[in-house]
């Protein structure tokens, strides 16, 4: 760790987070409402998808919030999302070559526990009419306690609902009144008991450092009540202080915000701390029990990683509903309206509410596959990766040069035409996947910082 006192500055810049690539900066309107017709009509109907749904509302605004979300004063504004998307899902499911098999199913927001149980139910009804939801299939919902009653949690139980990630971030009461997010260790407490009671065990807890009032020791305080609730998985996510794209987020108290020295002491203690408690670190930002599937797909290398961050499913077709979705396909990435009102516009025309995406070439999938497995496996055979996509290794012979100087820094260590992240280098993986990303501008400032 001796370097990083003398390269933290330089390490610690803006880079993108890789749960795709092309990343969502290289998205434009040329790839819009046909293209996605057109790659919709060309999936496979004997492979299982993934779908996504996105809610994007919450009741009040926590001042770090990265998503594209609206704060809803009354329930009416959520429910006016509610038929469209049901629409949409209709759109999209004629759209496509028949009643596709699926295999995950992600509700993301913004907060879908915001729904009412009925209008949660429907929802989900809507998708067992339109889709043949397989036994087995995982059923994520992303939930924020504060907001998770008895009867929706009733609603998700009947649902099928498997998995629950409940958003924590900090426990620290200082913290917590520094975000603008008052809750209760007891309030998550209850939540977790409630969902467990219902019969819904898979549960993850969602962990954020580098917010302002953090300290090593009040994180360790934090992931210390957090491990006692006995999750299959915890996420540690670095808190993304991007006040150009999100100005809420000058609500923050930006001088009370620990600099990188401190944000990258707060992970590592964080991580050891889970690690001593018995989770498996996976990638970056994750940690898992040893037996729970995300930890047994990391050792068989098996992980993957999409918009949801770190994930088992093997689908390469996952498709999102509602204002500001991304979905993937074989052909590319495709996201919808951002804004809700053009979003419903389209939705109420009969069209499909497509704004943008990517179209992939053959250079996109080899580079998406190196940076997905560094990301996942730590390591990347580039010889083997180059094969897999029948190009030779030279290919890579302008990026050796950049991972000989990380290498020279103790960020990486080279075995042949392998390359590994070494201990001191994994909280920097993302700059290491940067050396693959063709298209990255550092000067264009989209991005959060490294670690």
């Amino acid at each position: 760790m001796h370097a990083l006192a003398t390269q933290r500055a330089e390490w610690d810049r803006p880079v993108p987070r890789y749960t795709s690539y092309p990343t969502a900066a290289q998205f434009h309107a040329g790839v819009g409402v046909a293209a996605y017709r057109q790659w919709l009509a060309g999936v496979d109907p004997a492979e299982p998808i993934s779908l996504y749904l996105h809610i994007p509302y919450c009741q009040q605004l926590c001042r770090y919030c990265g998503c594209h979300m609206r704060v809803a004063g009354r329930y009416e504004q959520v429910q006016a999302y509610v038929e469209p998307l049901a629409v949409e899902i209709d759109l999209v499911a004629a759209a496509l070559p028949g009643r596709l098999k699926v295999g995950h199913i992600h509700w993301g927001g913004g907060t879908p526990t915001i729904l009412s149980p009925e209008d949660f139910m429907a929802l989900q009804g809507r998708l067992r009419a339109r889709f043949e939801i397989l036994d087995g299939a995982e059923i994520a919902v992303e939930c924020d306690p504060r907001v998770l009653g008895a009867p929706l949690i009733a609603a998700m139980a009947a649902a099928g609902v498997t998995r629950t990630s409940l958003g924590v971030q900090d426990f620290d009461a200082e913290v917590q009144r520094a975000i603008g997010r008052w809750q209760p260790y007891e309030l998550t407490l209850s939540a977790v008991e409630g969902l467990r009671r219902a019969g819904i065990r898979q549960i993850n807890l969602d962990l954020m450092y580098g917010l302002p009032r953090q300290t090593v020791d009040s994180i360790l305080a934090t992931v210390d009540r957090a491990a006692g609730l006995n999750p299959d998985r915890l996420a540690l996510f670095g808190y993304a202080h991007v006040p150009w794209m999100k100005p809420h987020q000058r609500l923050m108290p930006e001088a009370e915000l620990p600099d990188g020295e401190a944000r990258l002491a707060q992970a590592a203690a964080a991580a050891e701390r889970l690690q001593q408690l018995g989770y498996v670190w996976i990638g970056l930002d994750h940690f898992a029990r040893p037996e729970d599937p995300m930890a047994v797909a990391a050792a068989q290398g098996r992980l993957h990683r999409n918009f949801q961050g770190y994930a088992t499913d093997p689908a390469t077709t996952l498709l999102g509903f509602g204002a500001s979705a991304i979905g993937a396909l074989d052909q590319g990435y495709v996201q919808n309206e951002v804004d809700i009102r053009a979003w419903r516009t389209a939705i109420a025309a009969g069209s499909l509410a497509t704004r943008r995406g990517v179209a992939l070439d053959e250079d996109d999938r080899l580079r998406r596959y190196v940076i997905e497995r560094l990301m996942c496996d730590l390591e990347v055979d580039l010889e083997a990766a180059a094969n897999r996509f029948g190009r030779d290794k030279r290919c890579f012979e302008s990026e050796w040069g950049e991972i000989r100087r990380l290498a020279e820094e103790g960020l990486v260590e080279i075995d042949g035409e392998t390359f590994r992240l070494t201990a001191a280098g994994r909280p920097f993986m993302r700059l290491a996947a940067c050396v693959f990303d063709r298209y990255f501008d550092p000067g264009a400032g989209r991005h959060a910082k490294a670690v």
